[in-house]
């Protein structure tokens, strides 16, 4: 009855998590665009993915940390995680698509060169990292495939440094991240990450020992 009841409130804890976080990033974005939102257009609409797509991954992150933390068995969450997962999915193929969709409507071309040029010289590698991040994470997509070899922790591995350079490349790009209360609570996902990733290697270590 106790584990029963713990395997609940990890679900509910997990599900509420990431609605309060893809809450408060429409709620961020919203007040930005003064809720303009009919009418805002593309290019003050696509940010909103990229705040959406962050803000499930590292609920998902904060998730895994707290179902290490109580042992819950993993199955009791997937559920969650297959519908947050394709939310994630979906998030970051819109925050780039409708970029290079716009950028190619008003003849700047396609990507890489229109979304290159797009930003100041000095934010190009910045952009092109967020490419690479893309590619990996949509490569990411093919663990249906090849999750029991033997090699796809690798890849896994790849994913985690992943999330934190996409911490870096939404401070680094990110408009509504540069200054005011979102930007506070973004340094709390990046420090509350890295605790996460720390807690949840030591526990992979520990269980190898």
């Amino acid at each position: 009855m106790v584990k029963a009841n713990k395997t609940s409130y990890i679900q509910i804890f997990a599900w509420l998590l990431s609605l309060a976080v893809i809450s408060t990033a429409f709620i961020a974005w919203g007040r930005d665009a003064n809720w303009h939102i009919l009418s805002t257009g593309t290019y003050l609409l696509f940010p909103l993915f990229g705040l959406l797509a962050f803000s499930t991954l590292w609920s998902q992150y904060i998730v895994v940390a707290t179902r290490e933390f109580f042992n819950v068995d993993r199955t009791a969450l997937s559920n969650y995680f297959k519908v947050t997962g394709y939310l994630v999915l979906l998030f970051i193929l819109l925050h780039p698509g409708l970029f290079a969709w716009q950028l190619w409507r008003d003849g700047k071309g396609l990507p890489p060169g229109s979304e290159l040029h797009y930003v100041l010289p000095s934010l190009r590698g910045v952009v092109i990292l967020g490419m690479i991040n893309l590619t990996i994470l949509l490569l990411f997509e093919l663990r249906r495939v090849f999750a029991k070899k033997s090699w796809w922790r690798y890849m896994t591995y790849l994913v985690d440094l992943v999330m934190l350079s996409i911490f870096y490349h939404s401070l680094r790009l990110g408009t509504l991240l540069q200054h005011g209360w979102l930007r506070a609570v973004w340094l709390f996902y990046g420090a509350t990450l890295v605790m996460a990733l720390g807690y949840i290697y030591s526990k992979r270590l520990s269980a190898q020992k």
